[in-house]
């Protein structure tokens, strides 16, 4: 059973947030009162779910007082519908559970993807390369846009760092579990004696800002045009169409040079970094966020691993999941069937939340 404290706590703060909105000191701040106004919205589907919840707990005692006290047809009733109620009072307050888990606001945004080779050489550009394509196979299957932002090719083909936007439904969401550490071990095209080859890729998963969402003084920026040093025609590398842009505060530095013309350059590569400052600043204001971007990718090195893909063996295991749920074809993960893992890292984070209501 939920305890009552927990949800008069919910309830409490719901009458709360309801006041504020109609404070006229607060009606003049929008980002107050788009901030807020989220909150009641999230917050009027718990008090609902709280409502039946203590409405069948009561109805329940009231039942039980008539088993005690009643008799005959009255009391046959009572024990009747007093079973009835106690079967279906589990799920409405596993429902209620659910609703009570709060849910990050982050998690509705898009995303910037960033995967990096790591250890390994030329081999983890090609991996870095073939995640690359899993997760815009993934991006398509959910009905997602994916757009290129920055890449910069490996010597023998994938990538030593690509970037790329990701928008949609609950974006962020769910491919917040991609970040970390992924190695892969296999016969790699670049090796002539067959040998098994480990290396490892990083990929970092940022919420996208919105504009809304960080103020960036235009005043704190440094921004340099230089010429595109990367494939992509004539005018790319004799123009200075790429653009590098730092924030002095936050000494967050991006560049982009995927686009011939600067304007597109500067446009994304101010996408990126308003995404990175933003989570730089979640990362101040909740220092135990364990999705935190550095704490998502590590060194690159290949024992900081959160998932193995192991080409030899045709399977992929999740290191932070127990038991069966941990292996997967492999095939069918790179060709972008990633739900199985995903859902099964999603329930294990709400089981987790839910120990702890």
């Amino acid at each position: 059973m939920i305890e009552r404290e927990k949800l008069d706590k919910v309830k409490r703060r719901f009458e709360e947030v309801e006041s504020l909105m109609a404070d006229p000191e607060v009606a003049n701040d929008p980002d107050r009162m788009r901030e807020l106004g989220q909150e009641h919205s999230r917050l009027e589907g718990v008090v609902e779910a709280i409502d039946r919840y203590e409405r069948l707990l009561d109805e329940r005692e009231d039942l039980k007082e008539m088993v005690r006290t009643e008799s005959g047809d009255m009391e046959d009733l009572a024990q009747t519908e007093l079973e009835q109620l106690e079967e279906r009072l589990p799920t409405v307050e596993e429902e209620l559970k659910q609703k009570l888990i709060p849910k990050d606001p982050e998690d509705e945004k898009n995303a910037i993807v960033e995967i990096r080779a790591g250890a390994g050489g030329d081999e983890a550009a090609l991996f870095a390369g073939d995640l690359f394509r899993l997760y815009t196979q993934y991006a398509k299957q959910h009905g997602w846009t994916y757009e290129l932002i920055d890449a910069s090719p490996g010597t023998q083909g994938g990538f030593r760092e690509v970037i790329f936007g990701v928008k949609g439904e609950d974006v962020f969401g769910t491919m917040k579990y991609e970040a970390g550490v992924h190695r892969v071990q296999r016969v790699p095209e670049t090796e002539s004696s067959g040998r098994i080859h480990t290396s490892a890729a990083t990929v970092a998963v940022l919420p996208e800002a919105e504009e809304v969402d960080v103020d960036i003084n235009p005043s704190d920026l440094t921004i340099e045009t230089f010429k595109a040093t990367g494939p992509g025609g004539q005018s790319v590398n004799t123009t200075d169409s790429a653009v590098r842009i730092k924030h002095a505060p936050s000494g967050v530095e991006v560049s982009c040079q995927d686009e011939k013309s600067q304007h597109k350059n500067r446009a994304k590569a101010m996408r990126v970094l308003r995404s990175r400052v933003y989570e730089k600043k979640m990362e101040e204001q909740r220092a135990e966020r364990e999705e935190a971007r550095r704490s998502m990718v590590g060194s690159g090195d290949r024992s900081a691993k959160i998932r193995t893909y192991n080409f030899p063996q045709d399977r992929v295991t999740d290191h932070r999941l127990e038991g069966g749920q941990k292996n997967h074809s492999l095939q069918t993960i790179m060709d972008g069937e990633l739900d199985p893992i995903i859902d099964a890292l999603r329930a294990e984070e709400h089981a987790e939340k839910l120990a702890n209501l």
